[in-house]
């Protein structure tokens, strides 16, 4: 097929699938749908493992959003067809390039569409296309409407006949899912990337192509490399002397000052936060020292070393933190904000030892970047796969912990649990408990296109 036969047909999928439905397993078929073209008339791009990988993910992730219908699966599925779909294209172009791109062309998609000459094949027109138009269209439809009025007339059956039906037929939002279908599917088979992209790839490159350039080259105009290579020793030295001082204030207000329990949500939020910014500035730090010549120099040894010390320092003060969180979750039980600071804590780790890895392997600054917009991606997958609501829940009532009625029926997917909780308590989740009894009966009324398959093996009422 070219690419104006397959915008045409995903419109057309598009529209057969969300025409007077709501968002449910419609965005899984039309997901899988997306992912098997891609396979199929493109399988000769497929030749890197990690195409295969996100084939995978991408099925995975249609059946995660068909099961759940939430925002996890729906972002785990968005990202994974879209980076089979970049990486199928222009695999030359480090993904990180992605997020630009898919802004980018969600505004210029509007106006490419009548760049006709750019995804429309051209068609001559034959000198007889006018005779023809007139002679078998025109003029037969013009002679029928004409006798159509004069035998209305005559015969009130006769005009019944055209007349006296209504086409059940939504009409506005029959318009808003052809434009709406339209518009998705340009924007993804026909997507745009700029020259400028292709120009600047190089610079996201993992390894550094320009050695002996790089080498020589300094940050400041007014400082040599020597003067430059010393400044930075003498600020990691003392940031690590810093940093030696704040862990052990820090682990000791943690550990052995004595904490009201009702202060502990505060200090928490407030050191995990205090951890986020050290994180953040450590590696921008590297970043910053380690962007070019200073990888090469042989002469940097101590800066190096320096600088290790630095990240294995911050690594002692995430443990800390996820010490606190932990002690913070036995007082009080789990809860997705806090379930959400281990996955920011180990994420901070993997970033922390990729940028050891970056000084060891003289490495780029985008080889972090680069590697990090992977492990984020694992994380969204990993979010959407796993039934946290279910998880808290069980969690919580087994060490009888954050066993609120109202926080249980906060919760998503945890209904089995929550409901045999509650009525074996004789618990009332009031206003929200409520809400979330009718959201379920909403999906199970729902037609097949519209549902979430989760709520299908629900009882439709509370026991």
């Amino acid at each position: 097929m070219k690419k104006h036969q397959i915008i045409f047909a995903c419109t057309a999928v598009f529209i057969l699938l969300f025409y007077n439905e709501s968002v449910g397993i419609n965005i899984s078929i039309f997901g899988v749908l997306l992912t098997l073209l891609i396979s199929y008339f493109f399988q000769e791009k497929l030749v890197d493992r990690s195409h295969l990988i996100l084939v995978m993910t991408s099925i995975l992730s249609c059946f995660a959003f068909a099961w759940y219908g939430d925002a996890a699966s729906f972002f785990a599925l968005a990202l994974s067809i879209l980076f089979l779909q970049f990486k199928t294209q222009d695999g030359e172009l480090k993904i990180i390039q992605i997020f630009p791109l898919i802004f980018l062309n969600g505004f210029t998609s509007i106006g490419r569409i009548f760049i006709f000459s750019q995804w429309l094949p051209e068609r001559k027109i034959h000198n007889d296309f006018a005779k023809k138009l007139i002679a078998f269209v025109v003029i037969p439809v013009l002679f029928l409407g004409l006798f159509f009025i004069v035998y209305s007339f005559g015969s009130d059956h006769f005009s019944s006949l055209f007349t006296d039906y209504e086409l059940d037929i939504n009409l506005p939002q029959l318009i808003a899912m052809c434009i709406l279908g339209f518009y998705i599917s340009f924007s993804f088979w026909n997507y745009w990337v700029p020259d400028a992209c292709y120009e600047y790839n190089p610079k996201l490159n993992n390894d550094f192509t320009n050695v002996s350039e790089v080498t020589n080259q300094n940050t400041f105009s007014f400082l040599d490399l020597d003067f430059e290579r010393k400044s930075g020793e003498i600020t990691l030295f003392f940031l690590n002397i810093m940093l030696l001082v704040f862990i052990g204030t820090y682990n000791y207000e943690q550990f052995f000052e004595a904490v009201e329990k009702t202060n502990l949500s505060a200090d928490t939020h407030e050191r995990v936060n205090a951890v986020i910014f050290s994180i953040l500035m450590a590696v921008g730090i590297i970043l910053f020292y380690f962007k070019g010549g200073f990888n090469f120099d042989k002469k940097a040894k101590t800066l190096k070393n320096l600088a290790k010390t630095w990240l294995v320092l911050n690594l002692v003060l995430i443990v800390s933190a996820m010490v606190k969180n932990t002690e913070y979750v036995s007082f009080y039980g789990l809860t997705y904000k806090r379930l959400g600071v281990y996955a920011f804590l180990i994420l901070a780790v993997i970033g922390l030892v990729v940028s050891f890895q970056k000084i060891r392997k003289q490495k780029t600054n985008a080889y972090l970047f680069n590697q990090m917009v992977w492990y984020f991606y694992g994380t969204i997958l990993l979010c959407s796969y796993i039934n946290w609501g279910s998880l808290i829940t069980n969690y919580n009532i087994s060490v009888n912990k954050g066993v609120e009625p109202v926080f249980l029926s906060g919760l998503n997917f945890n209904d089995d649990a929550r409901r045999e909780y509650l009525q074996k308590n004789n618990l009332d989740g009031k206003y929200v408990e409520a809400v979330r009894e009718e959201l379920i009966l909403n999906y199970q009324n729902s037609s097949f296109l519209s549902k979430a398959l989760y709520y299908e093996f629900l009882d439709k009422e509370k026991k």
